[in-house]
């Protein structure tokens, strides 16, 4: 059924270890495979990347709740502010990796490039956290979004059954990881269609919005600076939160290995994608105030559904089911990238080796994508989903901020390495200490959860030490681990 993914550099006919040297086997994925081996195909074009990155930037976050920005910064003019200097911000970041996705062509995303700037230990102690608690906790929340919102049109007149939404996530979790282990190409394609359903969305609000502006609706933009002041610990949070609503910008370099003529088409669909998201982000916030004021926006549980509910009348009953769509194709996306990351680690030597091999006709890494659907299940009935990924949000910023930084190092250890995408030295810079900044602040302001995320992420140097250092494991370790 599965057959070993072929890797280029073999050592004593087993496959690579990552502890030997603590960098990846080539940095040209480029490589004609050998005969007989099986790997991930090339078969994710431009089209198909913008919609992996914009599939999975926009969640349920534009729909639901984009008050933590309005509520940090304390006018509307300041929340327009900071959604469009995010979207900069971010767009530098996904700058960064896309250089490091044009000179570095592996999968694996953060994993790939921290292995290849900083060794083996920092890379581990990444996916070491993304496997157990990161990425279970994320798919799970927005999973639970999603079956919050499909219920929703059956549900109009009460409260939906808590058992009722975590049964329904349960059966979504499961449709995204059957789709995701059957076929690369229809889990791209239903990408695809999700990310068109996802701007038609955004586009139900933007053009009614569009429409109030021209009839004279803008009494909610006079003195759009005037109201309560933003404290000093409030507009960095606003900060914050709106990098967190950006993020996902990171996904098409985990699956590099998978994209056709990489040189040209992640740059390409890294800046088409952020432009797209950062201009669609910041015009519906501009509807959401033709209609609804500051206050009411605050005290609104779902901000496009009152919107619609509005302007719309009846209409107003598809924003649910276009808000479980979009997060649909967060899940899916999400799980089809970090899978990648997975596989890129087990053949590293850094995950047990069953989690690099690929179906012998489907082609899919079909180990890395199961792997995730138990814990997701766990986390889903048994976690407290929400302080876990407060716990551990940092992290996230804390590794992206290496990454960005390692992109600078790169630079000085190894300036003759091909870069076919260069980005001036100030936007690694200048990117890189916004996410140490935001790692800094998160441990001033929030010391006791921060403390506990970081307490968690400290385990995978132990464990690093136990499953890849230690060479005399017993017998009956080693045949666990799959070596």
């Amino acid at each position: 059924m599965f057959r070993k993914a072929a890797v280029p550099t073999v050592s004593n006919g087993s496959y690579l270890q990552g502890q030997a040297n603590g960098k990846l086997s080539s940095l040209d994925s480029g490589q004609p495979a050998q005969e007989g081996k099986v790997v991930l195909k090339k078969k994710v074009t431009l089209l198909r990347g913008i919609s992996i990155i914009i599939g999975t930037i926009i969640g349920a976050g534009i729909f639901i709740s984009p008050k933590g920005i309005l509520k940090n910064t304390g006018s509307v003019g300041m929340s327009l502010t900071v959604w469009t200097v995010c979207g900069i911000l971010s767009l530098f970041g996904a700058l960064c990796y896309a250089e490091l996705g044009t000179c570095i062509k592996k999968s694996g995303g953060h994993y790939t490039y921290i292995l290849e700037a900083f060794g083996p230990l920092p890379a581990f102690v990444r996916v070491w956290v993304e496997l157990l608690i990161i990425r279970p906790a994320a798919t799970a929340v927005i999973s639970l979004a999603f079956g919050r919102y499909i219920l929703e049109p059956f549900f109009m007149q009460c409260e939906i059954p808590e058992l009722a939404i975590k049964l329904i996530t349960a059966v979504g979790i499961t449709l995204v990881m059957v789709l995701n282990s059957t076929s690369v190409s229809w889990s791209a394609r239903i990408q695809m269609f999700l990310t068109f359903c996802k701007l038609v969305a955004i586009l139900i609000i933007i053009v009614p919005g569009v429409i109030q502006l021209i009839k004279g609706e803008t009494q909610h933009f006079k003195n759009a600076f005037a109201g309560n002041d933003a404290s000093v610990m409030g507009l960095p949070l606003a900060f914050y939160s709106g990098m967190y609503a950006y993020s996902g910008w990171f996904y098409l370099n985990f699956v590099t290995e998978e994209v056709e003529n990489p040189e040209k088409n992640i740059p390409l669909a890294i800046c088409i994608s952020m432009i797209i998201v950062t201009v669609g982000y910041v015009l519906t916030n501009v509807a959401y105030f033709t209609t609804i004021s500051a206050g009411e926006l605050l005290l609104s549980k779902a901000v496009a559904v009152t919107f619609a509910e509005r302007l719309m009348g009846n209409f107003s009953l598809a924003v649910p089911v276009f808000v479980a769509l979009s997060c649909f194709g967060s899940m899916n996306g999400g799980v089809f990238a970090v899978s990648r990351m997975f596989f890129v680690a087990s053949r590293e030597g850094h995950l047990p080796e069953i989690l690099s091999m690929i179906h012998v006709r489907k082609h899919t890494p079909l180990p890395a994508v199961i792997v995730l659907h138990p814990l997701t299940m766990i986390m889903l009935f048994n976690g407290d989903l929400y302080s876990l990924l407060n716990f551990l949000s940092f992290a996230r910023w804390l590794f992206i901020g290496l990454v960005v930084a390692g992109l600078i190092y790169l630079r000085y250890k190894r300036p003759d390495m091909p870069r076919p995408f260069k980005v001036p030295l100030f936007i690694p810079a200048l990117f890189s200490f916004t996410c140490l900044f935001m790692v800094a602040l998160s441990l001033y302001s929030d010391p006791v959860n921060t403390g506990i995320g970081f307490a968690i992420t400290l385990t995978g140097i132990p464990a690093y030490y136990l499953f890849i250092v230690w060479d005399n494991k017993p017998k009956w370790f080693r045949k666990l681990l799959g070596k």
